[in-house]
């Protein structure tokens, strides 16, 4: 592997912030902690601009290279998951009921250590925008940021993320032009019935038994209504209705989530649950109310930006350690905004297998994580040079 030696060189340092960065787990906006250790480091590196409080606490920083060039968007994600952790590591959460369970605070020392050597070395053209991101796993963090104007405000042409990736030995460089992650939405459907006795059931109207059907139904969307070679997924993930056994409830609620790939897929699902709700409630003469949410959209990576990022990644962890043709995934990932506003493309970092994201066992192998900064700072000076 090609890493850098310089950045091979403060390895320890790197596994050193990403261990106080996982010892003070921050949730979604509220990442104040994380942002100002961030900001620590930045200045003592010497980066040229810091620009705090986008998306509340997300933070912008710029390192000039030397000379005329583009500007490119490297992201990490600060926040941590709503878990109790269970690694017994010696840098185990500190925080009770909150813990770094998918990565992030390894995506934020990578982050870092690209820009340690960017700004030492600054043997590039133009300039690197360094995204500390909050908000990654609620709410959507990278929207925010867009939103804001983050893009126009320092001028970014392109924009790449990291992620690692439990699944992938380590090392492992994974990602595929088009879509790599699925869009998310949500849905709740309320049946509304009239509750009473559950000994007298010819008296009532029982939601539960429309909220049954309707269940069932909802997954003719994928078996008969999608295009087989177009993915889509759609889960019921929550039933809930009555109080005691005795007792037929007034309403039933069901939610649940869908995951495509494609706006066509998305808004088959969102037309096709609520026509099958409302159609099965009224065959049992009651009615349904359904909310149809849209979260993240799809993170589709460019094509010619994927073609050039691989190249540069094959040089860092040599030819069988890239996969380009990694098959898209129904997780989702609120980059995908970002890439919605400008080219990019996103990775996968394996780690080795273990405990995957979102575990209460997972932990992010430092050993990686000059790869990951490596992989960041020679994009940065192949693409500017």
């Amino acid at each position: 592997m090609a890493v850098i030696n310089r950045i091979a060189g403060f390895a320890e340092e790197m596994a050193g912030w990403r261990r106080h960065i996982h010892m003070h787990p921050e949730l979604a906006l509220d990442c104040h902690e994380t942002a100002a250790f961030v900001v620590k480091r930045l200045r003592e590196f010497g980066v040229d601009e810091i620009h705090e409080g986008i998306a509340k606490t997300g933070v912008v920083a710029i390192i000039n290279g030397q000379g005329a060039g583009p500007c490119t968007g490297l992201r990490a994600d600060m926040d941590a998951l709503p878990m109790q952790e269970e690694t017994g590591a010696e840098w185990a959460s500190k925080v009770d009921g909150k813990m770094h369970a998918c990565g992030h605070d390894g995506h934020t020392a990578m982050l870092l250590g690209a820009a340690k050597y960017l700004s030492e070395t600054r043997n590039f053209k133009g300039r690197v925008a360094l995204i500390f991101q909050p908000a990654e796993e609620a709410i959507g963090g990278g929207r925010i940021m867009v939103e804001e104007g983050m893009m126009e405000r320092f001028g970014i042409d392109e924009v790449y993320a990291i992620h690692t990736d439990s699944f992938a030995q380590a090392g492992e460089l994974r990602t595929c032009a088009g879509p790599i992650m699925a869009a998310v939405d949500e849905w709740e459907i309320t049946v509304k019935g009239v509750g009473g006795h559950a000994a007298y059931p010819h008296a009532c109207k029982d939601p539960m038994i429309a909220a049954m059907q309707t269940g069932l139904a909802l997954q003719t969307i994928v078996a008969r209504n999608a295009n087989p070679i177009d993915p889509i997924v759609v889960s019921v993930t929550q039933f809930h209705g009555g109080t005691a056994s005795n007792i037929i409830a007034d309403e039933v609620k069901l939610s649940g989530t869908v995951r495509t790939f494609s706006e066509t897929n998305r808004d088959l699902a969102e037309r096709r649950i609520g026509e099958i709700a409302r159609a099965q409630a009224e065959s049992f003469e009651m009615s349904a109310d359904v909310v149809y949410e849209r979260s993240y959209p799809a993170t589709v990576n460019h094509a010619a930006q994927v073609d050039k990022s691989a190249k540069v990644a094959r040089e860092v962890v040599g030819d069988d350690l890239v996969i380009t043709d990694l098959p898209p995934e129904m997780g989702a990932e609120d980059f995908s905004y970002m890439l919605n506003e400008r080219p990019g493309a996103f990775y996968f970092l394996g780690q080795g297998l273990g405990p995957s994201v979102h575990h209460p066992e997972f932990d992010f192998n430092d050993e990686v994580a000059p790869i990951g900064a490596s992989f960041f700072a020679r994009l940065i000076e192949t693409l500017h040079r």
